[in-house]
């Protein structure tokens, strides 16, 4: 499988796991260290959420192939939130602070994530390839 990607892109895959995980270990921990057993709420559930997906970049870095779903739903999540909240947002009232940090985030996994993703090996394993069977 190695062979069919190429060595630089599987080092490309797993520095990305690894920014991931990085980026989403600094700003989740925290939070989750401080706030943990305190109350619930929506921000709770999404660092939660964060900190499993942090986990399953980790484990990317092992399997990069095997954990491309993992940087699908990246892109995918963050394409999804530019065009249905931050562009409606910019074109209505504009952005404020938060919003314009999250939409460098953003852009910057929009921008990244596809140069790093082997779109052939995706094409062939998970487009291409046969369905499991249901029986």
């Amino acid at each position: 499988m190695i062979d069919e990607v190429g060595k630089v892109r599987i080092y490309l895959l797993r520095a990305m796991y690894a920014f991931i995980a990085f980026g989403l270990g600094v700003t989740t921990l925290p939070d989750i260290v401080s706030g943990s057993g305190q109350f619930a709420d929506s921000d709770t559930i999404i660092n939660a959420i964060l900190m499993g997906f942090c986990l399953l970049s980790l484990l990317g870095i092992k399997y990069p192939l095997k954990m491309l779903p993992v940087l699908l739903l990246e892109l995918i999540w963050k394409v999804f939130w530019l065009l249905a909240y931050a562009l409606p947002m910019y074109l209505n009232n504009g952005l404020d602070e938060y919003a314009q940090e999250l939409v460098f985030a953003c852009a910057m996994g929009v921008i990244l994530t596809p140069l790093v993703l082997p779109w052939s090996y995706l094409v062939t394993h998970y487009l291409k390839a046969p369905a499991t069977p249901w029986r």
